[in-house]
């Protein structure tokens, strides 16, 4: 280190006064200012070697796996990375140990330190210490002014011995796990803060007023903790703030913003999502020096943007979720001179005539109005604005059309354009190719059509966007084959996946060297993949070529260039033997190998050689062996389910989410699962369909967010747990298919986001319960095949949501509860277009891309097994659109309640196999979407009711063994049934029964009498009588009249004679001409 200059003149006038004044003691001062200018001279301050051996000790107490510290071993500890030291003493006044860029270290934080008596900097952010506790011994620094422990992977309880820094004037906390407790109130005591940063820290409580207290703030980052304050009165003692973060803070009260508008010396306000309401007051116009405003993503409203004309310094805006509808926004844009980015995303924006009429230029760069209603029309007024613009982002608009030549000729200098997820049509404009700046390309998600060589093959290419990295095009309409992209050498990451890409992939996609990520995937292709697709893709970082209809076929020695950290090849040819490649791929941190036609037991290294897995998708294979103990891995998505494993169910990670190990051959008990002490993350569970046997363990509240839980088709006994009521997000149960007995826990009424219950198939006894009527969510409910009694209770009416109630073949007695009408769901009609993503329960949306999250994994679990048409089917994914009320097979008594003629939604009704009476319901015809009805074996009686004639869409019906008489109903779809449907009715009669009714007898027969008669001639019948009569009067009306009038017979035969003779002589006149000839 070197002395600055001011430094050297310093010691020149002090040594010439110093010997002046001592020169009389007889001391050399010409001889010790030689050796301090030798000092100076040098420019080295030596390291203390007593804080050398605190530092050396406080590095034996990490383990630094990426050589953060390799530098740390020299005897000048002043030169080592990270360490500062005072240019005139030498002592270690800072460390610098961020982890951001060198990476992270681990393990703990020695002791030592407290040897660097001088240390006034400590950071230490963007480390891994493990979860433990800030350590005590930092509050004994009392030199700190500035500590930095962010992103640090602390947890537990901040130390109250940090108050006890009185010198500090940061304190930076950001991004780590204080466990929900409150802000210390030591904090509040710490006068001397200039900024304090406790951003993402898991706090939660009240924020005190004492926070007022904190005068010297400069800087405030209270954002994204489950903090709440009764007012914001503290800010106004907080006059000097100029960075204020409150984001996701509960700031719903009134007149929250009035106080933050007294802050004059604000640079940075950032308020997303506080659960502000009402109008933005335009006192916010009072903050003249805001560089920075962020109001996203609240209930605000306003009528206009006058204020926004005094923010003349603003540089950032974020009004998105905010209405703007009956604004002109536009028009306020010009007056932000120094406005750089502007985010209007969500905001209702329309392409109104006061937009297209707006001239104005602006100096944005940065442009983000997506999720709006704009149309094309908005690219007129767009292209006024644009020639500044570096990004723009138009996704999830009403953008229709082709893209405009004149709006991409606009865009002079864009690097990021986004129209993705709009209804874009035609070809992809080849004036694209002119943005020479362009470097992200986002258009998935449209209607775009054609073939991509015009633009992007090789030879047409050279030479445009050369600057291109990311390219996405996937879900659109695209066709052809894939063309050679080896002129776009910038390409990081290509999205072509859902087109209809068809041919090969070509070999030269194995040039882009710089590729990252790769997506083909649900395309046609066809052909064989080989070692020579990759074999310059060194940096290929996520591959996915899932669901096309290609051979991956490589060396089983193979070692490719790259070290993958997400590969998908589900629905890809990869089998039948398990890659042996993949061991090579150290990184990994997801594989999908579903549905890839392997037959093969698994390899024990897939759990061992991967400690970045993160989830695992090998369903719908035919994978036989065991799974091991997984508890060790760090695997959160875990599905193995329909292939053949076998062996005892294996224990998984702690902190998995989503489990699926159905359809396989799994034994034996799972009561292990209770050996964890808690699964806090796990959402989902499905064991189904396997050979597990043995108790449910009763230790489900250690899995406090379980949301969806399927045991069903195993060999389970015992009771129901009761510990199932800890369940507060549970959502779907399904234990159908087992041996429980018992009856259902009252614990189950504490779940009240309960949607699918499904116990069918078991012992349960008892009644049912009343307060079953108190999940007032649910829509499935399945008791079938039970041994429950009683009655029917009344209170099963409150759920007003089933659209799936199935009490068959139980044992329940006495009448139905006239109450139906109460079932909404049953009652309405679908007049939203069905979503075919949703799904009760949890389902995860899994991101392919940290850049472009186009590509989504939703496993479906929402299924429930159901008697429809006769048959036990399983509905997998068209559940939602199901509606049915099962009842049969009980001993229910009384009439149809009038109340199920209300459920006009309904699809099936099977009230069979009862003791029911009286007639059938008259106005049964208003439930006009019924297919299945079944009323057979029970006790009816009466005529049937002419309203079932309008039940068009019935496709099932068996009235069979009841009492009823009279004539059936005359309707196609009536007719249409076998008489099996009405046999057993000894008094009803018509067709399709052979029985005529007695106004139908008195017609005499013509048919066959084993034939049915409806009254009327057949097809047959009516042809004969119309050829009959056509030879009658066609043949014999010719015929007969040339045998009674001889003049006409005689004209008749005269006439042919002279066409006959002129045929004759033409014929003979040809001939002769042409033998001269």
């Amino acid at each position: 280190m070197e002395y600055p200059t001011n430094i050297y003149l310093f010691l020149f006038h002090t040594s010439k006064y110093t010997e002046r004044m001592i020169s009389d003691k007889g001391i050399s001062i010409k001889f010790l200012l030689f050796l301090l200018l030798c000092v100076s001279v040098s420019g080295e301050v030596r390291c203390i070697e007593r804080e050398r051996e605190a530092l050396l000790s406080f590095k034996n107490g990490l383990i630094d796996d990426y050589g953060v510290l390799s530098s740390w071993r020299s005897d000048e500890c002043c030169k080592w990375y990270g360490v500062e030291c005072s240019n005139t003493t030498g002592h270690v006044i800072a460390l610098h140990l961020d982890g951001y860029y060198k990476g992270a270290l681990r393990g703990k934080v020695g002791s030592s330190l407290l040897e660097l008596h001088h240390l006034n900097y400590l950071d230490l952010s963007y480390n891994d210490f493990g979860g433990y506790s800030i350590p005590e011994f930092i509050g004994s620094m009392k030199q700190l002014q500035y500590l930095y422990l962010m992103y640090s992977h602390f947890s537990g309880i901040i130390p109250p011995q940090i108050g006890n820094l009185t010198n500090l004037r940061l304190l930076g906390l950001s991004w780590n796990d204080f466990g929900g407790n409150p802000i210390p109130e030591f904090v509040y005591s710490m006068k001397q803060l200039q900024h304090l940063y406790l951003k993402y820290a898991h706090f939660s409580g009240i924020i005190p007023p004492q926070i007022g207290n904190l005068t010297n703030l400069l800087s405030l980052d209270l954002s994204f903790n489950s903090l709440t304050t009764e007012n914001l009165v503290w800010l106004s003692n907080l006059s000097l703030l100029s960075y204020l973060h409150l984001s996701q803070i509960d700031l719903s009260h009134p007149n929250s913003l009035q106080h933050i508008s007294s802050l004059h010396f604000l640079y940075e306000l950032h308020l997303y999502s506080c659960g502000l309401k009402g109008t933005v007051p335009s006192q916010i116009g009072n903050l003249t020096n805001l560089r920075s405003l962020d109001l996203s993503h609240n209930s605000l409203t306003t009528e206009n943007l006058d204020w926004l004309s005094n923010l003349s310094l603003l540089s950032y805006l974020d009004l998105s979720q905010i209405d703007l509808s009956h604004t002109n926004w536009l028009l306020h844009i010009p007056s932000l001179r120094s406005l750089n980015e502007l985010y209007l995303n969500s905001c209702n924006l329309t392409s109104s005539s006061s937009f297209l009429n707006s001239s104005s230029k602006s100096h944005l760069s940065i442009l983000g109005v997506s999720d709006n209603n704009l149309t094309s029309s908005s690219f007129d007024w767009l292209s006024n604005i644009t020639t500044s613009l570096v990004e723009i982002d138009l996704s999830h608009n009403a953008l229709g059309g082709p893209i405009p030549n004149a709006f991409l000729e606009s865009l002079v200098l864009i690097e990021y354009l986004d129209l993705s997820n709009n209804m874009l049509q035609g070809h992809i404009p080849k004036s694209l190719s002119n943005l020479s700046r362009l470097r992200v390309l986002v258009l998935y998600e449209n209607h775009l059509g054609g073939e991509l060589d015009e633009l992007f093959g090789n030879i047409s290419a050279k030479g445009m966007l050369e600057s291109l990295q990311i390219l996405d095009l996937a879900d659109n309409k695209l066709n052809g084959s894939v063309p050679d992209l080896r002129a776009f050498s910038a390409l990081t990451e290509v999205y072509f996946g859902g087109n209809n890409f068809t041919g090969s992939i070509p070999q030269s996609i194995g040039q882009l060297s710089e590729l990252q990520v790769l997506d083909l995937s649900n395309n046609s292709f066809k052909g064989v993949v080989s070692e020579s697709h990759f074999i310059k893709l060194d940096k290929l970082k996520i591959l996915d070529l899932s669901f096309n209809s290609m051979i991956l076929n490589v060396a089983p020695d193979w070692s490719p260039p790259f070290q993958l950290e997400r590969m998908f090849l589900g629905g890809s040819n990869v089998g039948p033997s398990f890659p042996k490649w993949i061991q090579t791929q150290r990184n990994l941190s997801g594989i999908d190998l579903s549905r890839a036609g392997i037959r093969d037991e698994i390899p024990t290294w897939l759990w061992t050689v991967f400690p970045s897995l993160d989830c695992i998708y090998l369903f719908d294979n035919q994978i036989t062996g065991s799974v091991p103990d997984l508890s060790f891995t760090s695997i959160r998505f875990l599905f193995l389910n329909n292939n053949n494993f076998s062996g005892p169910f294996p224990l998984f990670y702690a902190n998995a989410e989503i489990v699926q190990l159905n359809g396989n051959k799994f034994s034996g008990s799972i009561s292990s699962i209770c050996k964890i002490p808690q699964y806090r993350q796990l959402l989902s569970l499905d064991l189904s369909s396997n050979q597990l046997a043995g108790e449910i363990p009763d230790c489900w509240e250690k899995m406090p967010y379980l949301s969806f839980l399927n045991l069903a088709d195993n060999n389970f006994s015992g009771e129901i747990p009761r510990s199932f009521g800890s369940l507060l997000e549970f959502s779907a149960l399904q234990l159908r298919g087992n041996n429980l007995s018992g009856e259902l826990p009252s614990a189950l009424r504490l779940c009240q986001k309960l949607q699918l219950v499904d116990v069918g198939g078991n012992k349960l006894r008892g009644e049912i319960p009343n307060w079953i009527g108190e999940l007032y969510n649910m829509e499935i409910l399945n008791l079938r095949g039970n041994k429950f009694h009683g009655s029917i209770p009344s209170q099963i009416c409150k759920l007003t949501d089933i659209r799936i109630l199935d009490l068959s073949r139980n044992n329940l007695s006495g009448k139905i509860p006239d109450c139906f009408n109460n079932f909404t769901a049953l009652a309405q009609m679908n007049t939203t277009q069905f979503d075919p993503y949703y799904r009760i329960g949890f389902y995860s949306m899994f991101q392919y891309s940290d850049h472009l999250p186009n590509k989504k994994i939703r496993p479906v679990y929402e299924y429930s097994s159901v008697q429809w048409k006769g048959q036990e089917l399983e509905y997998r994914k068209n559940l939602k659109l199901l509606k049915l009320i099962d009842l049969s097979s009980n001993r229910l008594t009384g009439n149809i309640p009038k109340s199920f003629s209300s459920m006009l939604a309904l699809i099936s009704m099977n009230l069979s196999r009862n003791s029911l009476t009286g007639n059938i319901i008259g106005d049964i015809g208003e439930v006009e979407m019924l297919e299945c009805l079944d009323l057979s074996h029970n006790q009816f009686s009466g005529e049937l009711p002419a309203s079932l004639a309008q039940l068009q869409y019935l496709a099932v019906l068996d009235l069979s063994n009841n009492d009823l008489f009279g004539k059936i109903p005359t309707s196609t779809q009536l007719q249409s049934f076998n008489a099996s449907a009405y046999a057993e009715n000894d008094r009803l009669c018509g067709p399709p029964l052979p029985a005529l009714c007695p106004e139908d007898s008195l017609r005499p027969s013509t048919t066959n009498p084993n034939e049915k008669d409806d009254g009327s001639l057949s097809f047959m019948q009516e042809v004969c009588i119309s050829l009959g009569f056509g030879f009658i009067f066609g043949f014999w009306g010719v015929v007969g009249t040339f045998i009674l009038k001889k003049s006409w017979r005689i004209a008749y035969f005269n006439f042919w004679d002279h066409v006959g003779d002129w045929f004759y002589v033409k014929i003979a006149v040809f001939v002769s001409k042409w033998r001269r000839s």
